[in-house]
Parts: C-alpha cells; sequence; structure tokens
C-alpha cells in the first residue's frame, strides 16, 4: 500500500482552479447569467443551469461554518499530519468549500472564525488552497 497522498484528478471543468492554485490564487466559477458564485468548478450552474460561465479570483476571505479535528490519520500518508483540521469554510462571495486549516494549535479554530487563503504545494502541478485564522 502507498503512503503517498492522494491527488486531485485535474480535468476539463477543474484545470483553471487548479491552475491558478498554483499561481497562488483562489479563483472559482462565476455564472455569467445569474451571477453566481460556485464551488466545485462543474460544466453547468448550481442554481440556473447555465453553461455560461468564468473562472474569477474572488478574495480569499470567509469562516468557518463547521469543521472537525482529524486526531487518527486518514490513512499512512496523513500520520504524520495529525491532530489537523478539516473546515467548511464559507467564503465572502458565498460558496462554501471543504479544506483544511493550517495551524499550530487545532484548539483555537472555532465556528465563526475568520479565515483566509494560504497555499500548500504538493507536487510542481498541484497547490492546494488550504485556510488560515486572522
Amino acid at each position: 500500500m502507498s503512503s503517498e497522498k492522494p491527488l486531485p484528478v485535474i480535468d476539463h471543468d477543474s484545470a483553471p482552479y487548479w491552475e491558478a492554485a498554483r499561481q497562488g490564487r483562489l479563483d472559482i466559477p462565476l455564472c455569467g447569467d445569474c451571477g453566481k458564485h460556485h464551488f466545485y468548478p462543474r460544466s453547468v450552474c448550481p442554481y440556473c443551469h447555465s453553461d455560461n460561465l468564468r473562472f474569477e479570483t474572488v478574495s480569499g476571505r470567509g469562516e468557518v461554518h463547521t469543521f472537525t479535528i482529524a486526531r487518527r490519520p486518514a490513512g499512512p500518508a496523513f500520520a504524520d499530519d495529525v491532530p489537523y483540521v478539516v473546515a467548511l469554510i464559507e467564503l465572502e462571495e458565498g460558496p462554501r468549500m471543504m479544506s483544511r486549516i493550517q495551524t499550530d494549535d487545532p484548539e483555537k479554530v472555532h465556528i465563526g472564525a475568520k479565515v483566509e487563503v494560504t497555499f500548500v504545494k504538493a507536487t510542481d502541478e498541484v497547490t492546494f488552497p488550504n485556510f488560515k485564522i486572522i
């Protein structure tokens, strides 16, 4: 069994998101018809079903909607990371996204905590948007 961390499958819909993250930007889809941002990247707007989508750089700020502290690794590849925080972040622009919170003290994370995006390089091709408490 491999102890390497899993990497995302980058497809046509998500490629702009991952490329922006690699460059240190948080870009998410914006619907040109209803004007709503959404996350995760997909080929049609989940609100109005339009395919008139483009990626827009967003603030990268939001707040913790809910979270959990992982005290047991999700597999051997994550053993050195515990404890770590996985959170549902509500972005200022509206969408919610699941991500890790980078912190030295997981006990300081709380619902409603203000966060901003930070980027963690996994490989030359993949950089993960994570968040930190501000």
